[in-house]
């Protein structure tokens, strides 16, 4: 009996200790991160576009609670969103979820709008993309503003009515369908011939990268599909580029006059130099008082600040961005806790072009920067050296201008495609667009319409 007693009593003395050594060892851990907890910031950033997108992939979560604020809860690799547009890739092989980049908690990342900012409160004002009744404060200590731009219409009249943009998935999805749906439509009987040439008819309004890479995707499209799909439609088929300037002004002359030479020599592709003046349901005017009759008009011409970049009371430039120094913060601020980065901003005595590379740099600078503690005499100011420009003409042939090299034709189309290839997102990424790409040379690119 006294034995049982003895053993019952250790056990009890045992379990006390262990009870007792438990709570301390928790107390510990509890009181430990507290401390971890009060010791980080809180980082607050805007946008998941190519700057913003940068940072949260590379910013040490150890020093900061990080929360994001976007109307989208991906990041979308712009350089391959023309190839949508008629199927070549699918939406879905460009795009990667937010969340895949790892959050503390999950309500540190938020589909909602800025829609305002109280710098001397450290306060970001948020509107719910779900709910817009729903609105919202949320307290920074450090700020990133990369917000992207919008397509400027210039104030053309009817641009925003009836052309089509092509910044967003959302906007290739649109595009796709509609020249879907002027296809179908075109053969539907007491569509005459004049109506199924104007509905075949696409006007591409602005000769950049991204005017250029489209009407050559479309190009592609109707050469290697709707020769198949639409046999006697495919002499109809029209695409009109027009542009003010040059196309391509960016790259080298010879680059540039090879991709003149190519698309001039293409059945069916016109290159205009002029302005448009006004975009109405079913046609076009140029500045001569042309009126082009088509069935589809995409915008893609230059930038103008979004509204919550254009009521900010910051120094702005000419073009409506945000002015910075040299550490990418907001210029005259005087916190210094807000930054502004990619096609938002704009770096005094600095001016760079609006391109994805630019805004990718930036964000991976930023992060650095402000992983150091913000010190400047440690990081230096932020500097860019370009490392080229590439872009698709249609017909497996490219360009490429970088420091080193100058391609044109095939070759070029392969470095195009390999650089793009490494530069996406994740391997799941990497994996689904050489799949598209083969699926499309082997079967054709699939012309379902999807509402």
């Amino acid at each position: 009996m006294g034995i049982q007693r003895f053993i019952i009593i250790s056990s009890r003395s045992k379990l006390l200790r262990l009870h007792s050594n438990y709570s301390s060892s928790t107390c510990k851990k509890s009181t430990s991160s507290a401390v971890d907890t009060a010791s980080r910031k809180k980082l607050v950033i805007l946008g998941t576009g190519w700057s913003s997108y940068s940072v949260l992939k590379t910013i040490d979560k150890k020093l900061f609670d990080v929360i994001v604020v976007s109307p989208r809860n991906h990041f979308l690799f712009t350089p391959l969103l023309a190839s949508t547009t008629v199927g070549t890739l699918e939406f879905r092989s460009i795009i990667e979820p937010v969340r895949n980049t790892g959050f503390r908690e999950s309500a540190h990342f938020h589909l909602s709008y800025a829609h305002g900012l109280d710098p001397d409160k450290q306060l970001v004002h948020c509107t719910s993309v779900l709910q817009p009744d729903l609105t919202y404060s949320l307290q920074y200590d450090k700020l990133v503003i990369g917000i992207g731009a919008l397509t400027n219409t210039f104030g053309v009249p009817g641009v925003d009515e009836h052309a089509y943009f092509l910044k967003e998935v959302g906007d290739a999805r649109r595009i796709r369908n509609r020249i879907l749906a002027n296809f179908e439509l075109s053969v539907q009987p007491k569509i005459d011939k004049s109506e199924s040439a104007r509905l075949l008819h696409t006007v591409i309004v602005g000769g950049g990268p991204t005017g250029v890479e489209f009407g050559s995707e479309l190009y592609d499209f109707v050469q290697q599909d709707v020769a198949r799909f639409y046999k006697q439609q495919q002499k109809q088929v029209k695409v009109t580029l027009v542009e003010s300037n040059q196309i391509l002004s960016f790259f080298d002359d010879r680059l540039r006059q090879y991709a003149e030479k190519k698309i001039k020599q293409r059945k069916g592709f016109q290159l205009m130099q002029s302005a448009v003046i006004k975009v109405d349901k079913d046609s076009v005017t140029l500045k001569d008082g042309t009126v082009i009759p088509c069935g589809l008009v995409v915008w893609s011409t230059g930038l103008s600040p979004r509204p919550f970049t254009r009521d900010l009371d910051f120094t702005k430039s000419g073009a409506g961005q945000i002015m910075t120094d040299g550490f990418l913060r907001v210029k005259d601020e005087k916190s210094k806790n807000i930054f502004a980065i990619g096609d938002c901003a704009e770096i005094d005595d600095l001016h760079l072009p609006c391109t994805a590379q630019v805004a990718e740099r930036q964000g991976r600078y930023l992060s650095k920067f402000l992983n150091s503690g913000c010190e400047e005499a440690k990081i230096g100011p932020f500097t860019f050296k370009s490392m080229g420009m590439l872009a698709y003409i249609g017909s497996y042939e490219g360009l490429s201008d970088t420091p080193a090299i100058k391609l044109k034709g095939v070759p070029s189309w392969f470095l195009w495609r390999s650089a793009y290839l490494t530069r996406l997102g994740s391997w799941r990424l990497r994996m689904q667009v050489p799949l598209d790409w083969t699926k499309t040379l082997l079967f054709g690119r699939d012309i379902s319409r999807l509402e």
